[in-house]
């Protein structure tokens, strides 16, 4: 067992990581809040930010660029350190360098095969594993001839997140948008309902009622949200952009980068339960092949093992 120092930056990346058998030490103060309240394992332990130096540490996930120089300062000494990409690049794609593209003493984990492609990763080692989803279970109604879509920010983010496709899918069919920030989101006449943020169970429960998950992001690493939906066994429509081409297959829902294409899928999809159903069940079974917790965690025990030693 490794104690493996990591911050929870991603709730929903790290909720599958510490589902592993080490030690998991998550600091709170600097840049960490610990646990935030998370329902994870006893072994995913809080401990403050000034006790580092005296606690055992096998090695170090990082996640944020200030974390790689700022790490040997809290710990007073050199330990081995893995830096995790959650993100597609921001600025001048494809030349954006990581900051890690100049050494080689870091091993650099992508979360997915675009983010690795895109990136200027330039000297340093690069591997992908992919996410892997604590299963929250075939709980899929589908009941209410709504589209469900879970965004943060979607108004100031924008064109990132797709917010301005919105008001064409809802003249398709009604739209639930939960997350947080939604306060200024436009009900286009109605069409758009801005549920809100819920904890993970009641938002599981409460998606899984939608005939159907729209995922109209067009730059983000993969949304964790769509492959949650995908578990719940929710059929899908999603803008063809960055990994989810390679996330969603064809008998799952409908993927593509028009948005009449798009939107004739979601009509399908509310007019034929039984459709929606049988997709439904086939993203299920994908997202558990591809994208379930065993290869996740394995995958990253031969990666903590193969930097700590």
């Amino acid at each position: 067992m490794l104690n493996v120092l990591v911050w929870h930056v991603h709730g929903s990346w790290t909720s599958a990581f510490v589902q592993g058998g080490h030690r998991y030490l998550l600091p709170t103060g600097d840049w960490g809040g610990g646990r935030l309240g998370r329902d994870w394992p006893a072994n995913a332990v809080e401990i403050p930010a000034g006790e580092l130096r005296e606690s055992k540490v096998d090695v170090v996930v990082l996640q944020r660029p200030e974390e790689i120089d700022c790490v040997p300062r809290l710990l007073g000494r050199t330990v081995p350190m893995v830096y995790v990409e959650h993100n597609t690049p921001q600025g001048h794609v494809p030349r954006t360098r990581h900051p890690l593209a100049d050494r080689d003493d870091i091993p650099l984990v992508h979360v997915t095969h675009f983010n690795e492609l895109i990136w200027d990763s330039g000297r340093a080692p690069t591997r992908v594993i992919e996410h892997g989803i604590v299963d929250p279970g075939a709980r899929y109604t589908g009941e209410l001839a709504r589209a469900g879509v879970v965004v943060n920010e979607p108004v100031r983010r924008g064109r990132v997140t797709g917010t301005d496709l919105l008001p064409a899918f809802a003249g398709v069919v009604p739209l639930d948008v939960f997350g947080m920030g939604l306060s200024d989101l436009d009900s286009c006449g109605g069409r758009v309902t801005a549920v809100g943020d819920l904890p993970s169970e009641r938002l599981y429960d409460e998606l899984a009622q939608r005939r159907v998950y729209l995922h109209p992001v067009r730059w983000t690493s993969l949304g964790l949200s769509l492959l949650e939906a995908m578990h719940l066994a929710m059929p899908v429509v999603a803008v063809a952009s960055t990994e989810v081409p390679r996330a969603v297959p064809p008998e799952a829902g409908f993927v593509s980068a028009s948005v009449r294409e798009l939107s004739d899928g979601l009509r399908q999809l509310v007019e034929d339960p039984g459709l929606a159903r049988r997709m439904g069940a086939n993203a299920r079974e994908y997202a558990l092949a591809h994208y379930g917790l065993k290869a996740f965690l394995r995958n990253w025990d031969e990666m903590l093992m193969e930097v700590s030693t």
